[in-house]
């Protein structure tokens, strides 16, 4: 493959600021990779893990002012966001690092030998090893908590597995700032360079999930990318796990209780969470389904007020920019669609927010109004006034999986009165999570979050946020009748590494 320059670009203005590299040749990924399955054994080690990656997460810090700055002049997302991301993104490495120490991830089983049970049970010892190389597709929308140093990456590092990073090319100068960051946090303590590894360019990323040591991948985009990527992992001679987050609607559903008893709040709210970032989130609410009759119509109102004080926005790059544009003129196009703040080109560089409308029952049926069904990337959400609580359960029984789905009660709903408790029985098969009378945008960093969801969501069960993240890059491994001299310490009866565990049924810490 050839490989052509890499260019940092201002979305502010389309031009291109410098040169950062040059797109990775298939030998060059192909050193890389090797470079990173070399650095395997420097990570057996959990106590130099976690020491990694709490050094990491201070260099991050002191280097914050020139990666926001950098940040901002590759994505145009202000520096008071990215300074937060980045605060995010330490906080997950040091989460992880903690994990380490605690060392329950690794799931030690321990079962002596019962001659009485029916059939006997042999000396069983069960724990979880790192499954090796992880390839990690940064995001675009999240330069910092889904890239380099994001939250793949992290966590594979946890689980004692090196990465090799694919950069994405909205934020390549970033992407090597980060990555040199990362190198001499692991160059501390003895790590080589390579356990963190980065290419630039389409086929190389393409190359990467190709390549024979590469054991597990982590993906966050698009579902035609993600899911080309999902396949070509699958039609490997030895097949890899997968874990890929392509897309989501993020359906809400208001109640006619709760539009009546705070309309103006839940507009205003909605206004908030769909034009964040400049609706560049996975998990903003593209699909919400109101009620028709006059207290829908006063959250509507609401809505329009609050989006039509929102000034234009800059998208990452142009071609997600171009992509916005012609996907809202599509969707307005459909008979029967209405915009009361129609979204699109904001000017030559900006976009501007705006929502759409339509009678819920033209979502119903396989049609032209699919469109509707699909995310569009940018600051637009699309309100389905429905008739009765038949035409919305017709509209979300045709979605796919979500990311989330969120819920609008009333306090006496809220309270377990009427129908709440069903509502949240019928979002649960949409989506890995459920909320009630919240907004979807903004992912808490926590050990119970779960960011996944059914396809196209994500290609696998797993959660992508918060602590057990670190599964995704385990495998379990049972050894047998197996003599406590060749055992790894941590499957000995005497614990000598102080680990959480099962032993002979008993939960022991």
């Amino acid at each position: 493959m050839a490989a052509g320059p890499v260019w940092s670009v201002d979305p502010r203005t389309g031009k291109q600021r410098e040169q950062v590299a040059v797109e990775a040749t298939a030998q060059e990924v192909d050193t890389v990779v090797r470079a990173a399955h070399a650095a395997r054994g420097a990570l057996a080690d959990r106590t130099v893990r976690a020491a990694f990656l709490r050094s990491a997460a201070a260099a991050l810090e002191a280097a914050r002012g020139g990666l926001v700055e950098t940040a901002d002049a590759e994505t145009a997302l202000g520096p008071t966001r990215l300074s937060g991301e980045l605060a995010r993104t330490v906080y997950q490495l040091r989460a992880f690092a903690g994990i380490v120490d605690e060392g329950a991830f690794l799931d030690v089983v321990i079962d002596h030998p019962d001659d009485t049970a029916t059939p006997p049970v042999p000396d069983l010892r069960r724990y979880k090893v790192p499954l090796g190389v992880v390839a990690v597709y940064s995001a675009s929308n999240f330069p910092f908590a889904f890239s380099v140093a994001g939250g793949d990456t992290a966590s594979a590092l946890a689980a004692g597995c090196p990465v090799v990073v694919k950069a994405h090319p909205d934020h390549p100068a970033l992407s090597e700032l980060v990555a040199k960051v990362l190198r001499r946090a692991a160059a501390e303590h003895g790590v080589p360079e390579g356990v963190v590894g980065l290419v630039h360019g389409f086929e190389a990323g393409v190359e990467l999930i190709r390549h024979p040591l590469v054991a597990a991948a982590g993906f966050t985009g698009s579902v035609r990318g993600g899911r080309a990527l999902f396949d070509a992992a699958a039609a490997r001679p030895v097949p890899i796990p997968f874990h890929g987050e392509l897309g989501s609607l993020n359906p809400v559903l208001v109640t006619e209780a709760a539009v009546a008893e705070r309309a103006e709040e839940i507009g205003a709210g909605l206004a908030g969470s769909m034009t964040l970032g400049v609706g560049q989130f996975c998990v903003k609410p593209g699909l919400v389904l109101v009620p028709s009759g006059a207290a829908g119509d006063r959250l509507v109102k609401s809505l329009t007020d609050a989006v039509s004080d929102t000034e234009a926005g800059v998208l990452l790059d142009h071609r997600m920019r171009d992509d916005f544009v012609a996907g809202v003129a599509g969707r307005t196009r459909l008979p029967g669609v209405d915009s009361p703040v129609t979204p699109g080109a904001g000017g030559e560089h900006t976009v501007s927010a705006g929502f759409l409308t339509l009678p819920a029952d033209r979502l119903t049926e396989e049609g032209a109004y699919d469109l509707l069904l699909e995310e569009c990337f940018g600051p637009v959400t699309v309100v389905a006034r429905y008739a009765d609580d038949a035409e919305a359960r017709a509209v979300l029984g045709r979605l796919p999986g979500n990311l989330t789905a969120t819920v609008q009660l009333s306090s006496e709903e809220a309270a377990g009165q009427g129908r709440g408790a069903e509502i949240l029985a019928e979002l649960t098969p949409l989506a890995g999570r459920v909320l009630v009378n919240g907004w979807p945008t903004g992912v808490a960093v926590a050990p119970a979050q779960h960011h996944g969801g059914p396809y196209p969501a994500t290609t696998s069960t797993s959660t992508s946020v918060g602590g057990t993240a670190i599964e995704r890059w385990l495998r379990p491994v049972a050894y047998q009748n197996a003599p406590q001299a060749l055992l790894p310490p941590e499957l000995r009866d005497d614990n000598p590494l102080g680990l959480p565990r099962r032993f002979n049924g008993a939960l022991e810490r």
